[in-house]
């Protein structure tokens, strides 16, 4: 008995000398497995364990808050991060992880605070613009729309900006802008929950462009690109005195893109153009614009339109599933 006592007693210091041994590195490593699985109490305990051997580890302090606050151990999220939001080594990523934590806090001033210095250092963070926009954007403050902006300019494949921009036009007079960056949106995050929203912000966003008759003469937008779309547009806009559905956008969506790269003045590189004749060529069109404006116009019509298309919506479907779609630099025309 004595000498199995003695053999679990060694077995105990053997696995203590392990736990001992493991670099920092290690033990980054398993606290993220548990960061993974959700288990943020074990992640806490080994974080604690290897901030303990290398205290200045800016990802292992990252971690450490942003398991806290998950945790709801807001107080202990607020000190773990504030011990690193000053240290001019942490990335853009550091910032929103603050940003969470204060927002969470209701420390507003000092969060928009946080967010500038952050963009004086990351210029070209989509996040950190769109973050900053929806905070200024709760406290009623219409300039979140020039970061939004800014942020689609110069992270052109960040998704949220897009989002948030399309629903701020759809508010106000504007015409054009609420329907391409909705749409690019939609491209984007094809499987967000916020797609269905953004569908019927379209769809809307459309009957609203044809509300005039003139569409040249009713835009508010009179930047060249916009112009040169108002007036490609405005040749279709006889079949829409009818009423929009689905299949009249289909119509003058078709002519749209048929007209705007037939066009041999035309110089605007335009992503969401070019994906739209892609789909044009590949005889998808029409299933694009089902899965856009038929699902938010009526869903009962919708899924009979696909029952009895399966075979090109699946063809859609997997077209769209090999795809990542991203917006290149260089064509920002607001």
């Amino acid at each position: 008995m004595k000498k199995l006592t003695i053999a679990f007693l060694h077995c105990l210091l053997a696995v203590a000398a392990i736990a001992q041994t493991q670099t920092t590195a290690q033990l980054h490593e398993t606290a993220r497995s548990f960061i993974k699985q959700g288990d943020y109490a074990n992640a806490i305990l080994v974080l604690n364990r290897a901030k303990q051997q290398e205290p200045s580890n800016i990802p292992v302090t990252k971690d450490l808050a942003i398991s806290y606050y998950y945790q709801n151990d807001n107080t202990k999220a607020m000190e773990t991060i504030n011990s690193i939001i000053n240290n001019d080594a942490i990335d853009d990523q550091t910032y929103l992880i603050a940003g969470m934590i204060y927002k969470r806090s209701a420390l507003v001033k000092d969060l928009e605070k946080i967010y500038r210095k952050a963009l004086k250092k990351f210029p070209e963070s989509g996040p950190l613009y769109n973050e900053l926009g929806e905070l200024l954007w709760d406290q009623k403050n219409f300039d979140a729309i020039k970061q939004w902006e800014k942020g689609i300019e110069t992270d052109p494949s960040y998704s949220k900006n897009y989002f948030n921009a399309a629903k701020y036009y759809y508010l106000t007079p504007d015409k054009v802008w609420s329907l391409l960056y909705g749409e690019i949106f939609i491209n984007m995050e094809p499987l967000s929950n916020k797609t269905p929203e953004m569908k019927q912000i379209l769809l809307n966003g459309y009957k609203k462009l044809f509300a005039d008759a003139d569409i040249e003469k009713s835009i508010t937008d009179k930047t060249p690109f916009v112009k040169a779309i108002a007036k490609e547009i405005n040749n279709q806009s006889a079949i829409a005195a009818t009423g929009i559905s689905t299949e009249t956008l289909t119509m003058i969506r078709t002519r749209f893109i048929l007209g705007w790269f037939g066009n041999a003045d035309q110089k605007f590189k335009y992503r969401l153009f070019s994906y739209q004749q892609q789909l044009l060529r590949e005889g998808l069109f029409d299933a694009y614009n089902q899965w856009i404006f038929g699902s938010a116009q009526n869903l009962g019509s919708y899924q009979n339109w696909v029952n009895t298309n399966s075979k090109t919506y699946d063809e859609f479907l997997n077209f769209q599933k090999g795809r990542i779609f991203k917006v290149p630099a260089g064509e920002y025309y607001k």
